[in-house]
């Protein structure tokens, strides 16, 4: 658990806080005491870092050890699969990695036994909340049973920033739609054509993806920010939600979707896209580095269109995070790699592994398709309108997301079923 931190001011421009991390959070155990300081010690140090498959993790190492020579960070990468099932196992054991790659939705049980520590001391010491987007912290921090995201303690920080959108092929959509209505109607110039309008993989995630893409462009941010982060009374059975996954059925009924969706994996989706098969992929900035290599020049990307035309500056996205187990002996030097990751060094290695910086603000250089991402992305993150997956609502809302979208897709699910087994999902995780 956390004690109420006192700030000292210590000899320099560094700041020392005194703050109590736990060790055995809500399941008892014996709170240590942390010193947080932005000072990285001249002696060498040796710190481990378990992540995923997430690109850029290896290159910020790198220009990290470059910066501290003394430091060595020795990388640990596991499948994602694999990673969620064992995180917890290997944060609880007597040699945890020092800093491990954190995702809210899946991995928040670290919090509540008390695995990592709470950032707070170094964002204060650091400046954090005027360095990255207020939306890539809200999502990291939650109370101290990991039920309620956006308020409470940070437990991590973002590492690169993910951004969901709409990539499209420019041999076949000469022009980028400006309205909810104008896509709509490019997707039936495709059909008309005898091209696949858009390319969907609903055996995976997919599927839900677009749901959520419509969601931001026809719904309330706020409520709908409200029931990822397990505010009290928060529902997704809304009118726009409703809007959104109508909108979906619709899609199927015209012949956008494909009716093999069902059965396409995401990869499948993005490779008959990349090889010209498909006007539009709706995914995430993630595969752009892939389909820039296949298609050159010939794919772009945009955001979702509003209704109206007017940029709701809102997108769904997500962090490459990392926290800092509350068992290192090096606590100091874990969070200045946390804070390593919102330099402008940082940034160039982020935006060239296909991610957006931390930093809104940064410079960037590079090819077209990183540009029109950087774009899309900039005002999103300016005007705070980034938003978090659905998946992130409860620990087992996926298992509910993606199945309840291949139901739309079949025709077998209605709106009204698919909106309540979320809610029943939310309901029984939230209380």
């Amino acid at each position: 658990m956390t004690a109420p931190v006192r700030w000292l001011v210590t000899v320099g421009t560094a700041i020392t806080l005194t703050a109590c991390a736990g060790t055995g959070g809500s399941n008892g155990g014996t709170a240590r005491q942390v010193t947080a300081s932005t000072t990285v010690p001249s002696e060498p140090v040796t710190l481990t870092l378990a992540y995923t498959d997430d690109p850029p993790t290896k290159a910020l190492i790198d220009g990290f050890m470059r910066r501290h020579p003394n430091v060595t960070i020795k990388p640990q990468r596991t499948p994602f699969n694999d990673y969620v099932k064992s995180i917890k196992l290997a944060m609880s054991s007597d040699q945890p990695p020092d800093i491990a790659q954190y995702n809210p939705g899946a991995m928040n049980a670290l919090v509540p036994a008390g695995l990592i520590l709470d950032l707070g001391p170094w964002a204060r010491a650091y400046g954090w909340n005027s360095r990255f987007p207020p939306a890539s912290l809200e999502v990291l921090s939650s109370d101290k049973t990991a039920k309620r995201f956006g308020t409470g303690a940070l437990y991590a920080a973002p590492g690169a920033l993910s951004v969901l959108g709409v990539f499209y092929n420019k041999k076949i959509v000469k022009q980028v739609p400006r309205t909810l209505a104008e896509f709509e109607a490019t997707m039936q110039k495709a059909k008309d054509a005898g091209q696949t309008p858009l390319s969907v993989g609903a055996l995976q995630v997919g599927g839900f993806q677009i749901w959520n893409a419509l969601l931001n462009v026809l719904g309330d941010v706020n409520a709908y920010r409200s029931w990822v982060y397990g505010q009290p009374g928060a529902t997704i059975e809304t009118p726009s939600a409703q809007k959104a996954a109508q909108t979906l059925t619709d899609w199927v009924h015209k012949g956008y979707i494909p009716a093999s969706a069902n059965a396409t994996a995401d990869s499948d989706a993005q490779a008959g896209f990349a090889q010209g098969r498909s006007a539009f992929l709706v995914t995430g900035n993630w595969a752009a580095a892939a389909l820039q290599k296949a298609m050159g020049d010939d794919v772009g990307f945009f955001l979702l269109p509003s209704t109206t035309g007017r940029p709701k500056n809102v997108a769904s996205g997500a962090s490459v995070a990392y926290a800092i187990s509350s068992k290192t002996k090096h606590p100091n030097v874990a969070a200045a790699f946390l804070d390593y990751l919102s330099s402008p060094e940082a940034a160039k290695i982020q935006f060239e592994a296909g991610f957006m910086p931390v930093d809104a603000k940064a410079e960037l250089g590079g090819d077209a398709l990183p540009h029109e991402i950087a774009a899309a992305f900039t005002p999103v993150a300016q005007h705070n309108g980034i938003v978090p997956f659905p998946d992130f609502a409860s620990p087992g809302m996926i298992d509910k997301l993606t199945p309840g979208v291949q139901g739309l897709i079949s025709g077998k699910t209605s709106t009204d079923d698919f909106l309540r087994s979320l809610q029943s999902a939310w309901d029984q995780h939230h209380g």
